[in-house]
């Protein structure tokens, strides 16, 4: 067994159910899992299979109705609300199919967000840290433009710039390529995956192309809630 320290996050035994009574349904049924820091991991299988459901419960959007979730050792499952949310902000970055940015505000100001919120940096080191990071995604030279002058490729590739400001050590990623025509899918993954190994952060993405998966560095095939 590799030391604690190698992992960024695990989890034992999940279950998780949904609805109630006659519509319950037992949407994850005792999953296991555990991802290395600079691994990037990918969760497949049919829509419904409790992927998404299991990725809400990895980044401590929701909470199990039994096991264990643990962050760079620490177990996080049982905490209360605002130990969960210092947690995400801390160590958990987020990519969404719909990047989700505030399009009233600039590249800049999006990848500053999460930045002020955590409140470790001064308003400089924010600047500094958010140019660095669109530099990095290729969008140096737009880091002033409005959410609404981007492309789709180049609002997703700030949603990654994004989820890497508070430099977490897991980044979780639900379909980021699913709006995404071919080149710029590639292009997000390339810098997902490069940007991740280079910081030494686990990945653990959502996806159901095949092509993505196959590009990672394990493939996690779910069914029925189980790992297959």
């Amino acid at each position: 067994m590799a030391a604690n320290n190698e992992f960024a996050l695990r989890c034992e035994n999940l279950h998780r159910y949904l609805g109630r009574d006659d519509a319950r349904v037992h949407v994850l049924r005792g999953v296991s899992f555990e991802a290395r820091r600079g691994q990037v991991y990918a969760i497949v299988g049919p829509s419904g299979c409790g992927k998404s459901t299991l990725l809400y419960l990895l980044g401590l959007l929701d909470q199990p109705d039994g096991g264990e979730i643990s962050i760079n050792g620490q177990v996080m499952s049982n905490t209360d609300d605002a130990a969960r949310t210092a947690a995400r902000g801390e160590h958990i970055g987020f990519v969404f199919q719909f990047h989700f940015l505030m399009l009233e505000f600039s590249a800049l100001e999006n990848v500053m967000m999460p930045m002020r919120k955590l409140g470790r940096l001064t308003q400089e080191q924010m600047v500094e840290r958010a140019h660095g990071l669109l530099t990095s995604v290729g969008l140096g030279q737009k880091t002033h433009r409005l959410g609404t002058q981007l492309s789709g490729g180049e609002q997703q590739r700030v949603a990654v710039a994004r989820a890497l400001a508070n430099q977490p050590s897991i980044i979780l990623a639900d379909e980021p390529t699913g709006n995404l025509d071919v080149t710029n899918s590639a292009l997000v993954f390339d810098l997902l995956t490069r940007l991740a190994k280079e910081n030494g952060q686990a990945v653990i993405l959502v996806t159901h192309n095949p092509e993505i998966a196959a590009r990672c560095d394990l493939t996690r095939p779910m069914r029925d809630g189980l790992f297959v």
